[in-house]
């Protein structure tokens, strides 16, 4: 039988060596990176432990004496929610949750957070006039004051239009900006929407040259997390309605040249986001194209 042309002749592909020795400054950089991560690791478990063990002190050893101890629960629930419990999670979290984007955000503990649902073209400043010009208000900064505020205009019911939001996290780092607009004045609904800007050259799944990633979100009411039992608001499930919700804002403002739509850009599911409330998306990915701000409110 004949052969192909060029067949039996085939060049063998050389394998890769892998036998070859790293330097001696990779191997001591190498060296140094795996104790200081040791370190942090063991410090960190330590640190659990003893808020473990405070959790135990508390609880245990003060209910023991009577039911005259209740007053523990207090500092059992504060210790339990906002030390022990994020610090389990983070740690389980950093072992199963892969360090990548995967069209969710994270809450601080690592947990899987709210669904990116909206991807932008557009400079800082074009965001920021489009959002307003929509009828948006940009969240305050989350500081110790700030938290103090909204804790006391949501157990009072006093509006408080520029409340923070709590920080979520994309490539790594909580929102560059987040925008939102209360209901009837009162604290405890508001739609809202977080964006994280895109490093230069980064794209999305696909190959997509975009700004801003975004998570758009409707607080419904406040409760308690269901996975650390922090005061937390509470979303509507139906995320792609606020997702939709958000870019007819920004139509009917002339602040979008055009939206172009990433259809099952993940696949559609239900699920739970970082405080437990459930959450289900039908996997679509809007990019919206910003307007110059000088053609907002304008018809052409």
């Amino acid at each position: 039988m004949a052969e192909t042309p060029g067949e039996g002749s085939r060049a063998v592909p050389a394998e890769p060596d892998h036998s070859r020795a790293d330097s001696r400054q990779e191997r001591r950089q190498s060296r140094w990176a795996t104790v200081l991560a040791v370190l942090q690791r063991l410090l960190y478990g330590a640190i659990t432990v003893a808020v473990g063990w405070a959790v135990y002190y508390f609880l245990l050893l003060r209910l023991s004496r009577g039911f005259e101890q209740a007053w523990v629960f207090l500092p059992v629930w504060l210790i339990l929610a906002y030390a022990l419990l994020p610090r389990v999670h983070k740690i389980l979290s950093s072992l199963y949750i892969p360090d990548y984007f995967i069209g969710r955000a994270r809450t601080g503990d690592g947990v899987l957070g709210d669904p990116v649902n909206l991807a932008v073209v557009g400079p800082e400043d074009e965001l920021r006039q489009a959002m307003t010009t929509a009828g948006w208000v940009e969240a305050d900064s989350l500081t110790p004051a700030t938290a103090w505020k909204t804790l006391v205009s949501t157990l009072m019911g006093r509006s408080y239009p520029t409340a923070p939001v709590s920080s979520l996290y994309v490539f790594g780092k909580k929102q560059d900006l987040a925008f939102q607009r209360e209901i009837d004045g009162n604290p405890r609904k508001r739609h809202h929407v977080r964006f994280w800007k895109c490093a230069p050259g980064w794209m999305l799944p696909g190959g997509i040259s975009v700004n801003w990633v975004g998570a758009g979100t409707y607080d419904r009411s406040v409760g308690l997390s269901l996975f650390t039992f922090q005061v937390t608001h509470k979303i509507a499930d139906r995320t792609d309605e606020e997702r939709d919700f958000i870019i007819d804002t920004l139509r009917t403002a002339n602040a979008v040249e055009s939206v172009y739509i990433i259809r099952n850009f993940s696949s559609g599911y239900h699920h739970r986001n970082g405080g437990g409330d459930s959450i289900r998306t039908d996997g679509h990915l809007p990019i919206i194209d910003l307007n110059p701000p000088e053609r907002h409110g304008r018809r052409t």
